[in-house]
């Protein structure tokens, strides 16, 4: 869930996921998961909080490892070079809470279309990591 906020005095909106929904009126049985609205802005800019969910220690590796079939936590947690469990849940919790991804209970954590919408747009940024990488390499 999203709910659009506004925060401060500023005119822009702050978008906040998880059960941060006022009233009793929107159903949500997820966890008290809160976003902050993005570290580092006060505007609160949806692409100011994309880019500091994403900015997050292993939310990339999460998405990236996902970007094929659905894993198991522990399946996820190996791809993510066993990363604390910790941390894999904060992330898993967040990303879930972001809508990037899910969890099927036979299959395990998956990508949604969000999260697949995301992956698309962040294959170019792939790409050109790749040739930055090349030409910027040291000389032999």
């Amino acid at each position: 869930m999203c709910v659009k906020r506004h925060l401060g005095a500023g005119p822009d909106p702050c978008y906040v996921f998880g059960n941060a929904a006022e009233g009793p009126d929107v159903p949500d049985n997820r966890s008290q998961i809160r976003l902050k609205p993005a570290r580092g802005s006060t505007t609160g800019r949806p692409v100011m909080v994309l880019l500091d969910l994403l900015g997050r220690r292993w939310a990339l590796r999460v998405i990236w490892e996902l970007r094929g079939e659905p894993l198991t936590s522990r399946a996820l947690r190996e791809a993510c070079d066993d990363v604390s469990p910790t941390v894999l849940q904060t992330r898993i919790s967040e990303l879930r809470a972001a809508q990037i991804i899910d969890h099927e209970k036979a299959a395990g954590y998956r990508l949604t279309e969000l999260g697949r919408e995301l992956l698309s747009a962040v294959m170019p940024l792939y790409a050109f990591a790749d040739r930055w990488a090349r030409k910027t390499a040291p000389k032999p």
